[in-house]
C-alpha cells in the first residue's frame, strides 16, 4: 500500500558528509511522521530524527548540531543531511513513515529497506 525508496549512504571518512533521501508513495492520505532510525551491529535500533506532522522535529542528542532534516511535502520525500560524521555514526539507516491511508482512513507505519552508512578512514 505504501512504498519507501531510500537512497544515499555509502563510505565516508570521519568529518565527511552524506545525504540520505526517502521517498514515500502509494495510498497516502497524509503523512503523520517521517524520519530515520539506525541500527549498528550488536545494538538496538535507535531514533535518529523524526518530523512529527511537519510541526516538530526530534533529533537524537548524539546527532544534534551535525545532522539536519528537510521534507518536500509535494513529493512526500525527506532528506537527511549528515555532516561531521563520526565512526560511531556507522550503522544501517532505516527510513520510517507513519501515514493515514487513503480510503481506509487508518494509520499505518512502514520501514524502508535500510541503507548502510560507514564512517571510516
Amino acid at each position: 500500500q505504501v512504498q519507501l525508496v531510500e537512497s544515499g549512504g555509502g563510505l565516508v571518512q570521519p568529518g565527511g558528509s552524506l545525504r540520505l533521501s526517502c521517498a514515500a508513495s502509494g495510498s497516502i492520505f497524509t503523512i503523520l511522521a517521517m524520519g530515520w532510525y539506525r541500527q549498528a551491529p550488536g545494538k538496538e535500533r535507535e531514533l535518529v530524527v523524526l518530523i512529527n506532522n511537519g510541526r516538530s522535529t526530534d533529533f537524537a542528542d548524539s546527532v544534534k548540531g551535525r545532522f539536519t532534516v528537510s521534507r518536500d511535502n509535494a513529493k512526500n520525500t525527506a532528506y537527511l543531511q549528515m555532516n561531521s560524521l563520526k565512526p560511531e555514526d556507522t550503522a544501517v539507516y532505516y527510513c520510517y513513515v507513519a501515514v493515514k491511508l487513503q480510503l481506509a482512513g487508518i494509520n499505518r507505519t512502514y520501514w524502508g529497506q535500510g541503507t548502510q552508512v560507514t564512517v571510516s578512514s
